[in-house]
């Protein structure tokens, strides 16, 4: 499918530019408490991977954002590690700047992805007690 005009238009006769997909490590990894927000996720992280081909004929970059959590109004009540959100900001500009598809943003995100390619029980133990 290619869009011929509104916002990928203007990137099209701009001939590229980039969209920035912020996503989560839950795109990648549920948790007891992220249920239907994982599956969210997982999709949006799909979705901005279909994207990049689609619009990569038009040079337009098309760039995923992973992080664990962002020191944010909506994750105040967690007591988790939270990265700055201008941390994150900085990170995917530095990202469209030198042209990255992917940008991991903390050691969560990089911990996660790291984790992909192993088996998955070592990842999920922790929750299930196994």
């Amino acid at each position: 499918m290619t869009h011929s005009s509104g916002w990928s238009g203007l990137l099209a006769s701009n001939r590229g530019g980039a969209i920035v997909n912020v996503l989560s490590v839950l795109s990648w990894a549920a948790s007891e408490q992220s249920g239907a927000y994982s599956v969210a996720k997982a999709a949006e992280w799909n979705m901005t991977n279909g994207l990049r081909l689609e619009l990569a004929v038009q040079e337009t970059l098309v760039q995923g954002v992973h992080l664990g959590a962002a020191d944010t109004d909506i994750t105040a009540g967690y007591d988790v590690p939270k990265i700055d959100p201008a941390d994150v900001a900085r990170a995917s500009l530095d990202g469209v700047q030198s042209g990255a598809i992917e940008v991991l943003v903390d050691a969560a995100s990089r911990y996660v992805k790291a984790s992909l390619a192993a088996d998955p029980a070592q990842f999920y133990a922790q929750s299930t007690g196994n």
